[in-house]
């Protein structure tokens, strides 16, 4: 009786070439279609763990973790000059969904930073910020901007603690005038006093009191 031989089914070569073309583990730099680059460890053809982008476009680059394709963990965040071409920190910390997100870091154009929390990419929580006048508030805020309590000290040593909503003072608050040592309380709604009480504060050390003192009701 004849014996019939069948070919044996073989895999399509593309099955085998997509197979090694998966990236799983660490592996040396990859080049994207734009020229963009990264090296670091992947998991299921996707970024996943520590390593560094570099983006051809804008020459930025962040080093740090990343979760199923997105910075997620902790990271920085740094852009060249355009003049000297030296990488300059623009953030650093904690990220989420390829956003700002836990407490991190930002340094602006100018010397100005923020330190404090994110949510989102948008500074929300406790922070401090450092402004170019050489101002700094420190306290809540929401949606990027002073938002509930907190502290604006002047360069001047002058400061408001109070409410804030919108970026500009709102609600009940205190300004002490340290170079005249006077306070004001009272309400203040976007930006503006309301109403509220002027009392002599620590007079005798101010740098530069008023003429007359506040006569005490």
């Amino acid at each position: 009786m004849p014996i019939v031989k069948y070919p044996r089914a073989t895999e399509p070569l593309w099955h085998e070439w997509d197979g090694k073309a998966q990236k799983c583990g660490l592996r040396h730099t990859v080049y994207a279609v734009n020229g963009d680059q990264y090296t670091g460890e992947w998991l299921d053809n996707l970024k996943h763990g520590k390593g560094t982008q570099v983006w051809k476009r804008t020459g930025a680059i962040y080093s740090g973790d990343w979760k199923f394709g997105k910075r997620d963990g902790y990271g920085s965040y740094s852009i060249p000059d355009p003049v000297t071409k030296e990488y300059k920190k623009v953030y650093t910390g904690w990220w989420k969904n390829d956003r700002k997100c836990g407490y991190g870091a930002t340094f602006y154009p100018g010397g100005e930073r923020y330190e404090g929390e994110w949510s989102s990419g948008l500074r929300s929580g406790w922070g401090r910020m450092y402004y170019r006048d050489g101002s700094i508030y420190e306290g809540q805020w929401l949606v990027d901007q002073p938002g509930g309590q907190g502290m604006l000290r002047l360069p001047n040593e002058n400061r408001y603690e109070g409410g804030w909503k919108d970026g500009k003072k709102h609600g009940p608050g205190k300004f002490f005038y340290l170079d005249k040592g006077q306070l004001f309380e009272g309400i203040w709604a976007a930006d503006i006093p309301k109403c509220g009480i002027l009392i002599d504060f620590g007079r005798d050390e101010a740098p530069a009191p008023t003429q007359y003192p506040i006569p005490k009701v």
